[in-house]
């Protein structure tokens, strides 16, 4: 029997069971059903060529399914789901092309956070940079500030926090970095593809070429525990750079 292809949209999404609620129309009567989002289902499907890529299902979304019965057979089940669009987050990703701060409240599931922003509840990736301080337990479900991060490719949508907080290491980096101030850094390790070093304390790291610009080995004669002067030439949350003096 040929598959009947049904259109819905999805209200809501259970994260840690990787299962959705879609709600449709069928003969003329509003229905809701209840289907799996796994990534095993999504790469069947992308195996037989009915998704080109794994999607990351958020309320809101349009989709195509089809109905058919539980392993059990006392109820249907949505199948073979696949994402057509969303417009609640195309108006949220045209908003973060213009003014990019929204407000949202944290969650945390399956050993990640997330940001369920709060118009349209639709859930996006918290990244923490490797120097910022996790949420406090205490924090989830309250509002927050953060940014979406990529508006320009929405299939790698994830957000950041506004107002972040970091360790005392990154702080004080920030403090050399904005007065342009060198620091004195230990080399931790050594290998043909750089050098290796420990800025303040172990918990900010960098590393340096071991030929200069003119490509020369000048740092040829340094060893693990050695220091060497730095100044650190470009710092944000997810990368620095540092030069030696």
């Amino acid at each position: 029997m040929e598959e009947t292809v049904l259109e819905g949209k999805i209200s809501f999404v259970h994260r840690d069971k990787h299962y959705v609620t879609i709600e449709y129309i069928k003969n003329g009567k509003k229905k809701s059903v209840n289907g799996k989002v796994d990534e095993a289902r999504q790469l069947k499907l992308k195996a037989e060529k009915l998704i080109k890529k794994i999607h990351d299902f958020h309320e809101g979304d349009e989709v195509y399914f089809s109905l058919e019965p539980s392993a059990r057979g006392d109820k249907l089940v949505a199948e073979n789901i696949r994402y057509r669009f969303n417009n609640t987050m195309g108006n949220l990703v045209n908003r973060a092309r213009t003014r990019n701060q929204f407000t949202g409240y944290l969650k945390f599931a399956e050993g990640s956070y997330f940001v369920k922003e709060a118009g349209s509840y639709l859930f996006f990736p918290l990244i923490l940079s490797v120097w910022e301080l996790p949420p406090d337990a205490n924090k989830l479900n309250e509002p927050v500030l953060f940014k979406l991060n990529n508006p320009d490719k929405p299939e790698k949508l994830n957000a950041s926090l506004l107002q972040p907080h970091f360790i005392p290491q990154y702080l004080a980096a920030e403090k050399h970095f904005r007065n342009k101030t060198s620091l004195n850094a230990a080399v931790y390790k050594i290998t043909a593809h750089g050098i290796y070093l420990n800025l303040i304390g172990d918990k900010l790291q960098a590393k340096i070429s071991l030929k200069d610009k003119a490509g020369k080995s000048s740092l040829a004669d340094l060893k693990e525990g050695d220091k060497i002067k730095v100044i650190i030439t470009y710092l944000s949350p997810a990368k620095i750079a540092i030069e030696p003096v």
